[in-house]
């Protein structure tokens, strides 16, 4: 059975069974802070087991997709070293939420791998947790009593964290072996853990007590990588269709056979994990970066360059793997196919830039080797290989070994501090508004909303629930600021982008003010307010008035962020795709999925395209689709976004069709204008532009041209003089700047010492280290750098001091810098000052705050060139 098979057979076999066959959900997880990637199949599925979310079924099944980093097995050092473990992995599970239990689920499983898929009993071991006889009891319908062992809490007991739901679990061995088996036996490599079932039967507190739970369920997870190699006859995960295309291809990329050495199958293992996992997370919107969820595709994306080139790969080969991954994955989730071409610029991007700085930073590493006496590259070299060339620690690590040397881990963690606790004190896991635990119990306890304002400006409901401080209360009086659930709403909770609505609420001898409305949850939607007059109480009868003037300026922008997503992948190409949007009614910001600056006709183009749109006056349709409908239609799907079965898509005839829960324009022509206002970088392959419309595109107008009106009278001319005038401006003052410059030179040479009296003599080359006169840093640059030519072969660092400051310049001729590095003399120098500096091999500057200490600054100097001329 090929993968593809299994997964079908595995879904097919519980959608037979009642189970409900729910998509995996995204790498990225939603709505929950605690994780980095989604690692489990019942991650999604969270909410369920704590009773803070309801749905129509009560069983499922899924192919989850996870991705695991770090943990027992699953270190980056251990992919490609053993036959099962990875960073990207699919898990196949079935999961009950207080349907069946225990023996159901024992059934379920052994029905399916021994009649569904027909493996062999005699093949299969199952365990219990110790104290839990009611599993052993029931497996033994299954399995004779010498197939069943007992093992402690490690391995057999489960937990959703140090409180909560938790319970025993159950786990299905495969044997790759024969003869007897002892429990202890079970932890080498004959054995591999198949399926895991665990029983989710209690709720531990945080004194550590065990309570049972209302509604005992089900979490299975079996890895379908693992279970393809059983299926297939294979002891390791690597040889499976899953993963032997991709290692065929790197195999005759490289010219390396499989089974040619452990060495290059290593590597090339490495490579198609990391190129799969890569593609995966690409898919769901996350891009390279050096922090957070971006810094570990940086990671493994650079990993698997470095193994491309212990393989001799010595140009960017990666996105050549990246058709054989959607090809085959692509039917499970289309999101690859839809997103192809995007994944490959990303892919292709950051690894072109590795290759660009690739060299340097090896460079770099040659020298420190070149330094070092004790094997040990510094860790301020390691940082320095992280934080300018984008080196991760463990592919310095990897390079290093290759020669002997080993890396400071702990001078890297001491520099990386720093870095380390701003990027703790920005992250906010998943979901960054994350959802409060109080708005989950309303949920629970049936209070919802519903939201009426597509088509209606007021509405009547009922206030059903106030928050204040976290706390739900009766009642809320005069000048109290609290959060208000109404049974119906016009005002739209912020979400997708769009900001929320502001307005008034009107009860029986009362008024609220309406600050903000947010949307924690699917079904809630939550209005900041604030008593103006009287009181408001649960159970209140209350009027809703939203403001519409805001209400329309915001419509204009969010309908002009789809016109302008459309036009950026007319002007731009198909690779943009949105990555973030703000929607004010001030304003628009929409970030998106591009590796260069535009240039000012592009901006031009867009803003052209768009306007034309805006001119045809064209009707904007609304449509409620089932999810693969709108996708079939051609419908844009977000990155980071959420959705349901069924779906609501804008449609903009010709021009563009996006999934959306905003509000929007009835006709393009009410936006009435277009203008962008700026665009910038925001991350690595992610820029951003921002723009105005409407009333906020005249506003902008008007004040360009004030602006223009007060230029033209300062400069004493009209407003179509001003560019001339202003140019020729520019020139006075650039030859001025000359003039001024060469005089200040010729002056400094005058008053300076003739320091080339002064060279000393370090045996192949001689050096001048004194302390000058002259004040101006680039005056200063230029002196060192003549002194430098007029000695030939030499060395200059020349000293400044300023208001107890110090400056330092050197300057190292051309065929001296291969040993001696002026960047090398300013840090030392800097260092023994207080302060820091660095540059070219051949020019560099710095400086510090400590004048006492610079005759010990020209001391260090002076024994460094010491050893070099020697």
């Amino acid at each position: 059975m090929t993968g593809f098979k299994i997964r079908e057979s595995f879904l097919k076999y519980f959608e037979k069974n009642g189970h409900a066959r729910v998509k995996s959900s995204s790498l990225v997880p939603a709505n929950d802070p605690t994780l980095f990637f989604t690692n489990a199949g019942m991650v999604q599925f969270k909410d369920l087991f704590l009773g803070e979310d309801k749905r129509d079924y009560r069983r499922a099944c899924s192919s989850q997709k996870c991705m695991r980093v770090s943990g027992k097995h699953n270190d980056l050092e251990n992919v490609g070293h053993t036959p099962r473990h990875h960073t990207f992995f699919e898990m196949l599970g079935n999961f009950s939420f207080g349907d069946y239990f225990k023996e159901e689920a024992i059934a379920f499983a052994w029905d399916f791998l021994t009649k569904e898929i027909s493996l062999d009993p005699k093949n299969m071991y199952v365990t219990v947790f110790r104290d839990d006889d009611e599993a052993e009891k029931l497996w033994l319908k299954h399995v004779s009593k010498d197939r069943v062992f007992r093992l402690g809490e490690k391995d057999n007991f489960w937990a959703m964290g140090d409180t909560g739901p938790c319970g025993p679990c159950s786990e299905i061995i495969w044997d790759f072996g024969k003869g007897h088996v002892r429990a202890e036996d079970l932890d080498t490599t004959r054995f591999m853990e198949l399926w895991n079932l665990v029983f989710m039967q209690f709720s531990r507190d945080a004194s550590g007590e065990m309570s049972p739970l209302a509604a005992p369920s089900i979490d299975t997870g079996m890895g379908l990588e693992r279970l393809a190699a059983v299926l297939q006859g294979f002891k390791s995960n690597w040889e499976t269709d899953i993963f032997l295309p991709i290692i065929k291809v790197v195999s005759e990329v490289s010219g390396h056979r499989i089974g040619e050495s452990d060495e290059s199958d290593i590597a090339m293992r490495v490579i198609a994990d990391h190129v799969r996992g890569s593609v995966f997370l690409v898919g769901d919107g996350v891009t390279p970066s050096n922090e957070g969820r971006g810094y570990v595709l940086r990671r493994i994306l650079r990993r698997a360059v470095r193994y491309g080139k212990r393989l001799g790969i010595d140009e960017p080969f990666l996105t050549s793997l990246i058709p054989i991954i959607v090809d085959e994955m692509g039917s499970a989730y289309p999101d690859l196919i839809l997103h192809k071409s995007f994944i490959e610029k990303v892919i292709g991007t950051e690894e072109g830039r590795f290759y660009q700085t690739l060299d340097n930073g090896l460079e770099l590493l040659k020298d420190a080797m070149a330094c070092s006496r004790d094997k040990v590259i510094p860790g301020e070299v390691a940082f320095k290989l992280y934080d300018t060339f984008g080196f991760p620690l463990d592919v310095t690590r990897m390079i290093a070994a290759e020669s002997g040397f080993v890396v400071d881990e702990g001078g890297f963690e001491k520099k990386m501090s720093e870095q380390r606790e701003r990027a703790r004190a920005s992250w906010k896991g998943s979901g960054e508004n994350g959802v409060c635990s109080i708005y989950k119990k309303l949920v629970a306890d049936g209070v919802s909303s519903s939201f009426v304002g597509y088509s209606n400006e007021t509405a009547d409901g009922e206030i059903l629930a106030i928050l204040k401080d976290g706390v739900r209360v009766k009642e809320a009086h005069e000048h109290e600021d609290v959060y208000m659930i109404t049974s119906e709403t016009p005002f739209y909770g912020e979400s997708g982008g769009q900001v929320g609505d502001r307005g008034t609420g009107i009860v029986e001898g009362g008024e609220v003010e309406i600050i903000d409305t947010k949307k924690p949850l699917p079904d809630l939607i939550v209005h900041h307010c604030r008593v103006q007059k009287g009181k408001i109480s649960e159970g209140m009868k209350i009027t809703l008035v939203i403001d519409m003037e805001s209400r329309r300026s915001t419509r204009c922008n969010h309908t002009a962020t789809h016109l302008l997503h459309r036009a950026l992948r007319e002007v731009l190409g198909e690779h943009v795709k949105q990555a973030g949007s703000l929607v004010m009614p001030e304003r628009l910001r929409f970030d998106f999925s591009h590796f260069h600056a535009l240039t000012h006709e592009e901006l031009r183009e867009v803003e052209r395209h768009v306007n034309a749109t805006i001119r045809q006056n064209i009707p904007v349709l609304t449509y409620d689709l089932e999810y693969d409908e709108a996708v079939r239609r051609g419908a844009l799907a977000f990155f980071g976004e959420k959705y349901g079965d069924r779906v609501r898509m804008i449609d903009v005839s010709g021009h563009s069709s996006e999934l959306c829960g905003g509000t929007h324009v009835n006709m393009t022509g009410e936006i009435g204008m277009f203008k962008i206002l700026s665009e910038s970088s925001v991350a690595a392959g992610v820029r951003r532009i921002e723009a105005v419309t409407g009333i906020g595109a005249e506003d902008y107008i008007d004040a360009i041209y004030d602006e223009r009106k007060e230029i033209a009278a300062i400069l004493k001319a009209s407003p179509a003089e001003i560019v001339d005038r202003v140019r020729k401006l520019d020139e006075r003052v650039s030859s001025l700047e000359r003039e001024l410059k060469k005089a200040l030179t010729c002056a400094a040479q005058s008053v300076s010492k003739d320091f080339l009296q002064s060279a000393e003599d370090f045996g192949s080359f001689k050096a001048i280290i004194a302390k000058s006169d002259v004040a101006d840093r680039k005056i200063l640059g230029e002196l060192a750098e003549k002194y430098r030519d007029r000695l030939g072969t030499g060395a200059v660092l020349l000293a400044s001091v300023s208001d107890g400051r110090v400056t330092l310049i050197s300057a190292v001729s051309k065929q001296l810098s291969a040993k001696i590095k002026a960047g090398e003399i300013v840090r030392m120098a800097s260092e023994v000052l207080g302060g820091k500096g660095g540059g070219r091999p051949d020019f560099a500057q710095g400086g510090g705050a400590d004048s006492s200490k610079l005759d010990q600054a020209f001391k260090k100097i002076r024994e460094y060139l010491k050893g070099a001329g020697g």
